[in-house]
């Protein structure tokens, strides 16, 4: 069953926000990782700087040099069953999740504020590893509201709505490794063909 996170007056953090602790197991993390760690990863390129996470990315990719947003090689097979999962946790089926994007955060790598590129809709993540936390901010007026949501070893998390439209979010560097694996659909699916499925 899939809640919104809430705080310690349990009121949500964020409307458009769902998680769930213990969405895997032990032994299933330590295979993903495993994969995760197995598939090629490369350092995160922003036009001229490079990031401390290591990526891969499976379906589409966004170039953040050129802009570019392409086809690129099918989710694979080992990846399959955890994605319709991740479709179900988030009320959509697993062809709507076109994209996969693996990150290994090796220790002092995070990510700073952003908000998923605008061809992405629904983003649904499961945090390996190490502990995390997911933090929100939006401007009012001169300043900022925030707001902030911890992400479990083996949890996974959606966002919609406002929480992903109108809040950016960042990840904060952590001292021990972490790995995750997000699952996003198109904002236009049938403006643009879907890749193929691995066999």
């Amino acid at each position: 069953m899939k809640t919104a996170v809430r705080d310690l007056f349990n009121a949500p953090v964020l409307p458009g926000l769902d998680y769930r602790d213990g969405f895997i197991g032990t032994d299933e993390e330590l295979a993903l990782i495993a994969q995760i760690d197995g598939t090629g990863l490369s350092p995160f390129q922003f036009q001229q700087w490079t990031g401390k996470r290591l990526t891969r990315s499976f379906g589409w990719s966004y170039d953040f040099t050129s802009g570019a947003f392409a086809r690129t090689d099918p989710i694979p097979a080992w990846l399959q069953p955890l994605k319709a999962r991740a479709a179900a946790f988030a009320g959509l089926v697993p062809d709507d999740l076109v994209q996969a994007l693996l990150i290994r955060y090796d220790p002092g790598a995070g990510i700073g504020w952003h908000k998923d590129r605008p061809v992405f809709e629904h983003v649904v993540g499961i945090s390996l590893g190490a502990p995390a936390a997911m933090r929100f901010r939006r401007r009012a007026g001169t300043k900022f509201e925030r707001a902030s949501a911890d992400l479990a070893p083996r949890s996974i998390y959606h966002l919609t709505g406002e929480a992903r439209h109108g809040w950016e979010h960042s990840i904060a560097p952590i001292d021990t490794p972490r790995w995750s694996i997000t699952f996003r659909s198109l904002a236009r699916p049938t403006a643009l063909p879907r890749p193929a499925v691995a066999s």
